[in-house]
């Protein structure tokens, strides 16, 4: 197997992964005819990760939050997109290893971003319901959906609120955006939905380790936070460690134990790892990559990195910049030009990141939004929060199905997307004996073909 991509004389620009700063730097490079581009993603699609949230607790679509990546590369000749993952990088033959064999590079840009950080805990791993990508919270909200309708059968008042309850761990934006829209669907859509089920029983707790939730924000967005989590029912809990949990019971710190056959881990992230560039001496906290103010990689002169994976110190960020969406969009759009500098043999420009804020939205009508010159929280600030994700989303098609459905929903308090679909499993190869058999005795109808495999 070949990736069957064309030479073309020109210099060669591989870019691995299409989040945000990837997506960024590939839209600015491809109307440049002087170079080729090769895009390279194990999904077709870009994920907006901001709102992974609302496809967990069923307020949206996978496919409105989730964008086709060949769609802004159709006139794009010099653009050649592959679907596939990256094994390995040889830096010495200027080639990487994917799926589909090896591909030769002048210039690689890895944007692979960040996966789930357990700390190393195999338990948590295994049980716990992480949340960084749109399968996973597609896999969240049938798990939720599941529990609760297992909740409807439950005999045992232990296995029942077991089944209610939702512990999430993690007190940054998703934690505080997922336990608010979970505190507001027990409040107003699940009794509807679940008229047999007392919901006064169900308890969403947030846990946090550090004293105060939404660490990078203003003290006054961390205290309002808490106060619009707890006036909608959640159960805040900070400065308090997750220590173990057995599918059960999770253990805090404090010595207290919570019941639930849902815990979802929102605690941290750690940048995907890339074998071949990722020594020790490369390597920075929670696994990026150092990089300098040019974005290249610590070594290498034609090996750049981007986003959640690039360690760039500033004065302002010694340890790198935040892992957000904002960092890895400007490190792409100025890596599309220093690249052209570097072909052409000019210097290259260094990169300052622009700080444009934070925000989060903790409920209908609530959320925090801090600017560089302005705090404000409440009305206004949701209204800010929804207007820079609704613009942020790419595809106006998305744009507008996102608009309608957060109209219906705050107008009618409800949403048809609580679906639960899981994957239909492979089919069963028919037994040698059997299909034999049905040979000698002609063709069988699909009942009797169905009931010779059930047999089997």
């Amino acid at each position: 197997m070949s990736p069957n991509i064309p030479e073309t004389g020109k210099p060669r620009v591989v870019i691995v992964g299409m989040g945000f700063g990837g997506l960024m730097l590939a839209r600015k490079l491809s109307g440049r005819n002087d170079l080729q581009i090769v895009l390279i993603d194990k999904n077709n699609y870009h994920q907006f990760q901001p709102l992974f949230y609302q496809v967990a607790t069923a307020g949206l679509e996978p496919s409105s939050i989730s964008f086709p990546l060949r769609k802004p590369f159709q006139s794009c000749k010099n653009v050649h997109i592959r679907i596939t993952e990256v094994t390995k990088i040889c830096p010495d033959k200027q080639t990487l290893c994917t799926g589909l064999g090896e591909m030769h590079y002048d210039y690689l840009v890895l944007a692979i971003g960040a996966d789930t950080n357990y700390f190393g805990n195999k338990t948590f791993q295994q049980r716990a319901w992480p949340m960084k990508s749109v399968s996973e919270a597609l896999a969240l909200r049938n798990r939720l959906l599941e529990n609760f309708e297992k909740a409807l059968v439950a005999e045992d008042p232990d296995t029942q609120l077991g089944l209610l309850n939702v512990v999430v761990v993690g007190g940054g934006p998703t934690g505080v955006e997922l336990s608010g829209t979970l505190a507001e669907m027990k409040a107003t859509v699940l009794p509807k939905d679940y008229p047999e089920l007392d919901f006064t029983k169900m308890q969403v707790y947030l846990i946090e380790s550090s004293p105060e939730l939404l660490g990078p924000m203003s003290v006054h967005s961390q205290e309002k936070s808490k106060q619009y989590l707890e006036e909608l029912g959640v159960n805040v809990v900070l400065g308090t460690k997750v220590l173990d949990y057995d599918g059960k019971y999770v253990q805090l710190s404090n010595g207290e134990k919570l019941r639930t056959d849902n815990l979802v881990w929102a605690a941290g992230v750690k940048a995907n790892f890339m074998e071949g560039v990722a020594k020790p001496e490369q390597l920075a906290r929670g696994g990026r990559l150092n990089v300098n103010r040019f974005n290249q990689v610590a070594g290498y002169q034609n090996i750049f990195a981007l986003g959640d994976l690039a360690a760039m110190a500033e004065e302002k960020f010694p340890d790198g910049h935040p892992q957000l969406a904002q960092p890895a969009m400007q490190q792409g759009k100025l890596l599309a030009k220093n690249l052209g500098r570097l072909i052409k043999g000019q210097p290259m420009q260094e990169f300052r990141y622009k700080d444009l804020g934070s925000m989060a939205t903790v409920g209908r009508n609530l959320a925090v939004v801090d600017l560089p010159f302005w705090s404000f929280q409440g009305f206004f600030a949701w209204l800010v929060w929804m207007f820079v994700h609704l613009f942020s989303i790419v595809g106006v098609k998305n744009r507008l199905f996102i608009f309608i459905n957060w109209f219906w929903g705050y107008f009618t308090y409800d949403q048809s997307l609580r679906l639960i679909i899981r994957a239909k499993p492979p089919r069963m190869e028919m037994p040698a004996e059997q299909k034999k058999a049905q040979e000698g005795q002609g063709t069988a109808s699909p009942v009797a073909q169905a009931q010779v495999l059930a047999a089997g």
